[in-house]
Order: C-alpha cells, then structure tokens, then sequence
C-alpha cells in the first residue's frame, strides 16, 4: 500500500490494509475520507469536503478506535449533509455540545428550584437522581439515553419502591422534557414504558395517627418534656390549628394578627395554591405571644437552630417518637378530623374547610364563596378544649 497522495478508486482500502499501515502518509479511500499515518505510528480518519464552497477537513477519530466501516459511514453522512447545504462542522459541534444526563438533571434542578414550594422538595428531586439514576446514566449524553437505559435504572426497584420508582421516572422525564427542547433530541425515553414494567400495588400509605383522645395525652407530655421550647411551642400550635408541618413550621410574623385572632396563609405556602385564614383560639394565642421572644431575622415564628432557617420537620417528629407516641406529625390533622366527626355536630364542609380540603364538586364550591370562618373558630375553640391547653 502506497503512502502516496495519488487519487484512487472509492473503498480503496481494506481493512487488512488499514491495520498494516505504518509507513507516514495519507492513504486515501473514497468521500474525501482517508487514514493519516504520524510519524510515531498514530492513525486517525480525515476526511477532505466542500462545505458551502469552502474546503475543510473534518477529522474521524483515531482509527484504534473507529472503524473503516464506521469511518466510511461517517463520511457518507456528512458528504449528504455537505451537498444538501448543511454544515458538518456545526453539526459536529452541537454535538459535542449535547449535555450528560447529569449535567442536564443539574441544569434542570437549576431552573426548577424557584418554582417547589420548599428546600426539601428542591433536594428530593437531585438527590432522588443522584441515588437511581447517575450511576447507570449520568455519563451518556441526554441525547443517546434511551428506552432500554430508564428500564434499567427502575427496574431493580420498581416493585420494592414503587413510589419512590415513579418518582424517579417523572424525573427523568422532566429531564428529557428539557432536552426536546433544546432540539437534542425527538423523544421521552421515560414515557410510554408501562408495558414494560410489573404492575404494582397502588394502594395508598396513610400517615400513622392516634385517637383524639391518645393526641390529647401526647400534647400533654409534649407540654411536660425537656424539649426546646421552640420545639414545644411549634408541636401545640400545630396540633391546636391542625395545620400541615410545613406551614407551622414556615409561618413568619407577617402572616398573624393578634388582635383579630386570625392566621392568614397565603397562597404559595399552601398545598392547594389557595390562602387559607385559620382562626386562633386563645391557647393558640398564648403560644404566639411566648414565640414573640423567640424572633430572629428572617421573621420566623418558629425558627429552626440554623440562623435564618425554620424548625425542622425532622425535629417534630423525632420528639413524638422519643416520647413513645407511633404517629406521623401529619396525624394529628387526622386525628382533628376524626375527633369532628365522632364528638361533634359540625357539619362536614366545616371540618373539611379548616383543613383546607377542597369540598364537593366544581359546581357545589363554585358557588360556596364563604370559608366559614365564624363556625371553624368555634370548632377550634371546641379543640382546645378537648385537648385541655
């Protein structure tokens, strides 16, 4: 084989050819594609082309790792490129400028993290990848991730972990959601894939309460622990408002009025997007006005042990746990809700509207403006004194 620069017939060279070429030169095959050999014995594919009138050339790879056939197809692809009026060169630098699966999940945690309604759902959604997904997709391009790599990222706990295995799945999509539309790619590998996936049980995993009567006794020994008083106040406000962990745990100043005895939640703190005003009863009251020393700069009603941080909800449910009560902080609303409905006469959209349901259908809240204030104030007024604050 010549090392020579004369032109020859196209698929000149064999791969026999290929592997025993040493001799320095250029050893030409067909599209303007030929094998460079170095003076030190390294060998690559170039391929010689006419861009939009210009003469380029465009290098293959090394041939240790491509191929002659792999090399002659990429050649042909960007010859068919060329001559339509494209551009290989850009198109070969968008491609190497496609993200990895990791870099696009940070970029997208990025974005979204304005948007969640806290820091911990913030962490989920990363560390929920970092956890399932990065070890098996992290290093492929966004781009070359396909239906075969999400199966294999589920599959191991799919039916140990369902929720947490869909989870990790709409994660993903929202991942390739991203990469559509940057145009690096045309599809959602984490779609369409039930078929391929056991079914699994959807039955619902309700959060651990106690009996109205138990909650009393907890919030009583709460009352009596060695616990912080942060902590102590946050729990009792908690269970007096039957409020979600979150929203006691983030309420600030701003958001009470002592004189009016009302709490005013607004929209964006809420689960349902709606505010909700929730009428103090005055032990509620008298915890507040014991938090009022307790102030910090961010405003906090509860704050947390970290400057400028709320409670944690870690530091709720630890002290139930220690005090020997089997119940999720989120309980307690379960436990108000039942209390309402064996031990009293409110009716239903009143028990429901101090929780923050939404009742009935469309057109049945559609047309019920009031949040029945005036008769949830009495009902919690009715709590507090059940629970003997």
């Amino acid at each position: 084989m010549s090392g020579s620069l004369t032109r020859r017939p196209e698929k000149a060279l064999t791969a026999l050819e290929v592997k025993s070429a040493v001799k320095q030169g250029k050893y030409f095959d067909g599209h303007g594609l030929y094998l460079r050999v170095d003076a030190n014995g390294s060998k690559f594919w170039v391929q010689r082309i006419v861009i939009r009138g210009k003469r380029s050339e465009l290098g293959l790879g090394s041939a240790a790792l491509v191929t002659l056939a792999e090399a002659r197809a990429v050649a042909l692809e960007n010859r068919k490129l060329a001559r339509s009026g494209g551009d290989p060169l850009q198109a070969k630098r968008e491609a190497q400028a496609v993200l990895t699966f990791e870099e696009a999940a940070r970029k997208v945690h990025e974005m979204h993290r304005p948007t969640w309604k806290n820091e911990k759902h913030a962490a989920q959604f990363l560390s929920s990848l970092e956890t399932y997904t990065f070890p098996k997709l992290g290093k492929l391009k966004v781009a070359e991730v396909g239906t075969a790599d999400v199966l294999a990222v589920l599959m191991p706990f799919w039916t140990e972990k369902p929720e947490t295995a869909r989870r990790v799945r709409q994660r993903i999509g929202t991942v390739m959601k991203w990469a559509i539309a940057q145009g690096w790619r045309q599809d959602n590998p984490a779609e369409n894939i039930e078929q391929a996936l056991p079914k699994t049980s959807k039955v619902q995993q309700h959060r651990k309460a106690l009996g109205y009567d138990e909650a009393a006794t907890c919030v009583a020994a709460v009352k009596a622990s060695g616990a912080g008083l942060t902590t102590k106040l946050a729990f009792e406000f908690l269970v007096l408002t039957a409020a979600r962990s979150g929203e006691v745990r983030e309420a600030v100043w701003s958001e009470i009025d002592l004189e009016r005895k009302v709490w005013e939640i607004p929209a964006d703190r809420m689960k349902m997007k709606r505010p909700h005003r929730v009428p103090l009863s005055a032990p509620a009251i008298a915890i507040l006005k014991q938090a009022q020393g307790l102030a910090d700069d961010e405003g906090y009603v509860f704050p947390g042990a970290k400057r400028g941080r709320p409670l944690s909800d870690m530091t709720l449910s630890k002290l139930v746990k220690e005090l020997g009560f089997d119940a999720d902080v989120h309980g307690f609303r379960t436990s108000f809700r039942t209390w309402a409905q064996e031990k009293t006469s409110y009716p239903r959209e009143v028990a429901e509207a101090a929780l923050a349901h939404l009742s009935g259908d469309a057109v049945e809240r559609a047309d019920a403006r009031s949040d029945l204030f005036e008769k949830r104030r009495e009902m919690m007024d009715d709590w507090a004194e059940h629970l003997g604050t």
